[in-house]
């Protein structure tokens, strides 16, 4: 053992060693001698030897739960007593025997003896049972029998041998002993992590594993147990299920818990950080993050830090740390079977009720504006009613068949239908056609356009992105007050086309600009505004398969901003001669639609 413990610390360049001295007994330390004695002659590095008060008694340092230990020489007089009592009790019976059996048969017994008591009081009292039945053998059975005198000197050699015999069965008990008694350790061992296994396996919410857990570490560690789990904004919380913490909670830390669970070390009791307080925190590290923190309270602070204790310690709170995992894995799959469920009935009645209300409201639109036509081509001065009730009739008939459209485009986009036709073209025009289209809607309002003057074509789907813009602009035509701002402006973002809507109206809720776009989600709750919420849903599922990316944010100075992006990519033939093309507006100009507004800045900076 010297020689390989050398060369291992010679091999790294060690210059200290720190080594522990045990308590064996003088004779012990004779017949097996201490590997610091070894190193005495041979050491040319710092020793550092750890020790113990021989008056400690070895219950001091065993795990006082499972009974983990080897029982030390002098653990206690029972062991002896029953030592001494056991010679006499041999000597009687091989006294009775001498007149049918040899001496050497007599042996025989003070052998089985040193086994019985070994495996029952440990090493100690068999080594000295070992003596006390060479001294008894000598005294009753050696002639001259009563005396120390040894008349045949082949007897001596007989003594020596017996008590090396009973030396080494004594140890080779005791070793048997110690290693019966690890297996019953590790064995009671596997039997608690199985079942708390099992148990924790089988938990179907947080609040069961933490009561479960709880209740299984306060018994197999004689401790009291507090675990904490987080919030949705991280912060522990004092556990509200009934019994968990068993008094614990008076004296937990919770800002010293926090501070473990967000540094994800251990803290308290034996531990670097604030080592005086009595609880010991642990983080419960899962595979992909940190679930929670397990305080614990032991009724014996030494027994918890022994090695084996510390090991089973750390894999109870990796097996809680990875069912409160596997719980909340699992909840969020049950949300996602629940969203992809709500989705597909979604995308069913969307699909059912557009097809089917389609048909009639097209006639419905034809036959109001045919009616509001009529009403003020033949109506007299005096039937101003009549007039207000028809063109009230087609503007409704006319916002009907826009949700059912609106119904329809959604109900195809989400089956898949969509078909995109890429066109190279200029985005003016796809500019100048949503405004035309939006006229209505945007009437009352002050809208302009800032259109960047070096603005290449792009490929996309006109009649989609014309989409894209008509609902933009109803948005903010609908969320503003009359006589309010819109600007619609479009500039080149590296290598993106970039168009944007703004307004100066309220703004949008906080919190609620990435939902906006999600169906049926509004930004206003309970709100007298026609419309189910589908309008933005439908602008990015366009600009997504576009490639291009869609956003909502309020601008600094009040009100809202949507903005929405294309991919510029390479026009063909860009290397030949292109034919003349007439003369366009000049981009950045203000469009008037309804009143005049003063033109916002461009996006690269310029006014228009």
């Amino acid at each position: 053992m010297v020689p390989t413990l050398l060369a291992y610390a010679r091999g790294r360049n060690v210059s200290k060693l720190v080594i522990g001295r045990s308590s064996h007994s003088l004779l012990s330390r004779l017949l097996r001698p201490s590997p610091i004695d070894e190193l005495d002659a041979e050491i040319d590095m710092d020793v550092y030897i750890v020790g113990h008060r021989h008056d400690e008694t070895p219950t001091e340092t065993l795990p006082r739960v499972l009974n983990l230990g080897r029982e030390r020489e002098g653990a206690g007089a029972v062991g002896y007593v029953w030592a001494a009592a056991t010679c006499l009790a041999t000597t009687l019976v091989a006294a009775g025997l001498l007149n049918v059996f040899d001496v050497a048969n007599v042996v025989m017994l003070y052998l089985l003896g040193v086994v019985l008591v070994t495996i029952r009081f440990g090493r100690g009292p068999g080594m000295l049972l070992s003596l006390l039945n060479v001294v008894a053998l000598d005294l009753f059975f050696v002639a001259p029998r009563f005396s120390f005198t040894v008349a045949d000197t082949q007897y001596l050699f007989t003594f020596a041998l017996m008590l090396v015999v009973a030396l080494v069965i004594s140890n080779l008990t005791a070793s048997l002993r110690y290693q019966a008694l690890v297996a019953g350790y590790r064995e009671r061992r596997a039997e608690a992590l199985f079942d708390a296994g099992k148990a924790l396996s089988s938990a179907l919410t947080a609040g069961q594993i933490v009561q479960d857990g709880s209740a299984r570490l306060a018994g197999v560690f004689q401790a009291r147990v507090l675990i904490l789990l987080p919030d949705s904004r991280d912060r522990l919380q004092q556990p509200v299920v009934e019994g968990s913490g068993d008094g614990l909670l008076a004296e937990a830390d919770l800002g010293l818990a926090q501070w473990v669970y967000d540094h994800q070390e251990p803290a308290g009791l034996g531990t670097d950080t604030l080592p005086a307080n009595p609880v010991l925190y642990l983080p419960l590290r899962a595979p992909m993050r940190t679930r929670g923190v397990l305080a614990i309270c032991p009724a014996d602070p030494h027994a918890i830090f022994q090695p084996e204790q510390q090991r089973l310690l750390e894999t109870f709170a990796a097996q809680i740390a990875l069912a409160l995992e596997r719980v909340h894995y699992v909840e969020v799959a049950q949300d996602a079977v629940v969203s992809m469920e709500a989705e597909r009935l979604s995308n069913a009645l969307l699909a059912a009720i557009s097809h089917d209300l389609r048909t009639p409201l097209t006639g419905l639109v034809g036959l109001s504006g045919t009616l509001a036509a009529l009403v003020r081509s033949e109506a007299g001065s005096g039937d101003s009613q009549t007039r207000e009730l028809a063109a009230a009739i087609h503007e409704e008939a006319l916002r009907l068949s826009a949700l059912v459209v609106n119904l329809l485009d959604m109900a195809r986009l989400q089956a898949g239908g969509l078909v995109l036709d890429r066109q190279w073209q200029p985005v003016e025009e796809v500019v100048g056609s949503a405004l035309r289209a939006s006229a209505r809607v945007l009437a009352g309002h002050r809208v302009a356009t800032n259109l960047a003057a070096d603005l290449p074509p792009v490929a996309f789907d006109a009649v989609l992105i014309e989409r894209v813009l008509c609902n933009l602009l109803d948005n903010a035509a609908k969320f503003t007050p009359p006589g309010s701002r819109i600007g619609l402006a479009a500039g080149v973002q590296g290598n993106h086309l970039e168009v944007r809507v703004t307004d100066d109206g309220p703004g949008l809720p906080e919190g609620i600009e990435d939902r906006l776009f999600d169906k049926f989600t509004r930004g206003e709750k309970e709100s007298a505004r026609p419309g189910v919420g589908l309008g933005l849903a439908i602008c990015r599922a366009i600009v997504q398969a576009h490639g291009g990316r869609i956003r909502a944010a309020n601008r600094p100075d009040g009100g809202a901003q949507f903005s929405f992006t294309l991919p510029l990519g390479t026009p063909p033939n860009l290397g030949a001669p292109q034919p003349e093309l007439p003369p366009e507006p000049v981009p950045g100009r203000v469009r008037e639609v309804g009143q005049t507004l003063v033109p916002e800045p461009a996006p690269d900076g310029r006014e228009a």
